[in-house]
């Protein structure tokens, strides 16, 4: 197969764990005979500081001319520390996500056995957890207008609008994917106090009526973050809105016992982008110990989606696991025994390619 991948690595770390997938996409073309074209972009400061922009209409091209893109990170102390600043690298990514419809952020939060005793909750509780999140992408607070700033910060206005077709489109992905699984629907929302929800509750209530083998529960969000702890097993597909969806995402992330190794795609109508969710890291760029594995599962999810190799994404993902199990982690997940990033990418190619050789 051939195919063309828009590679945007970003700030911080992204471009040490771009390296490592980008790495294990090329032992995968080895073993399963693919040739993909990778063209690179900038976006976030790296761009505003090249180009003045943090999403560049270069980028946009190669985006909207590649059949899949796969992103690093983006966001530097820089302008976090500076509230003055009005152009920011987080833009870049708002306006890509808007720009190409990429509406629909999905994120898979699963367990593995030789990290349970990593993560902070007990062991019982998270052994064999296997849930995703659908999260909506392009709506809500984080676009709403007007939003605003008074000159001598005095007062803030963001608004939260949504659209009944914004609603459907996630909706139907998230009510397919549950029948896909187990069956299980819950939509996280705050329909007791807020307007938007209740058109999401009212919107999705009227959609279950064409899926009548999902279960379909509902959770205010407050209460979905205190079940995703104490008992997150009971969760098969989440539903929800833009920004519960950025906080119970990142919150999810406790459950696996670290950032590094949470995945997620964020689908479009045209085009698809795969990123880690752990942010830029700053304070570890350059140092050649980020967790590279949450990029290279991203591209797991880059090659099942948008190129419909499932049998490749198997492998990749198999290729993480082996390495985790064998201890080839960086220091997040081994404090004591630990490798660095690159060799951490270099073991999980090793392991696709020796698995060829067996074969």
């Amino acid at each position: 197969m051939r195919g063309k991948i828009a590679v945007l690595p970003g700030d911080g770390i992204g471009p040490e764990v771009i390296r490592v997938a980008t790495g294990v996409l090329k032992a995968v073309e080895e073993r399963f005979g693919h040739d993909f074209t990778l063209t690179y972009g900038e976006i976030g400061a790296t761009a505003i500081a090249s180009a003045g922009d943090p999403f560049p209409e270069n980028t946009e091209e190669i985006c909207r001319s590649s059949d899949a893109i796969l992103f690093g990170a983006i966001g530097t102390p820089e302008y976090d520390n500076n509230p003055a600043v009005r152009m920011r690298p987080e833009e870049g990514l708002l306006r890509m996500r808007k720009t190409l419809g990429l509406y629909a952020n999905i994120r898979p939060v699963t367990t593995f056995d030789d990290l349970i005793t990593l993560s902070p909750l007990k062991e019982e509780r998270i052994r064999n957890v296997d849930f995703v999140v659908y999260r909506e992408l392009t709506g809500g607070i984080y676009f709403g207008k007007p939003s605003f700033v008074a000159k001598d910060y005095s007062k803030a206005v963001d608004t939260c609008s949504y659209s009944r077709i914004e609603i459907v489109r996630i909706a139907r992905l998230a009510f397919d994917a549950a029948g896909k699984r187990s069956g299980k629907l819950t939509l996280v929302d705050k329909a007791n106090v807020l307007a938007t929800s209740r058109l999401w509750r009212k919107t999705v209530q009227e959609m279950a009526a064409d899926y009548p083998n999902i279960v379909l529960e509902f959770m205010f969000v407050d209460n979905a973050a205190m079940q995703m702890i104490l008992n997150p097993a009971q969760f098969d597909v989440i539903l929800t809105e833009n920004m519960f969806g950025d906080i119970i995402t990142d919150e999810a992330s406790v459950i696996t016992g670290s950032l590094g190794l949470m995945p997620s795609a964020s689908v479009g109508e045209t085009v698809s982008l795969f990123e880690p969710i752990h942010g830029s890291y700053p304070q570890a760029a350059g140092k050649n110990s980020a967790n590279p594995m949450a990029s290279v599962l991203s591209l797991a999810m880059l090659l099942e989606h948008s190129f419909g190799l499932a049998e490749e994404s198997l492998a990749v993902r198999e290729a993480v696991a082996e390495a985790i199990a064998r201890g080839i982690v960086t220091n997040d997940l081994n404090t004591t025994k630990f490798f660095t990033t690159t060799k951490v990418g270099s073991a999980i190619s090793d392991i696709i390619l020796s698995k060829s050789l067996a074969e």
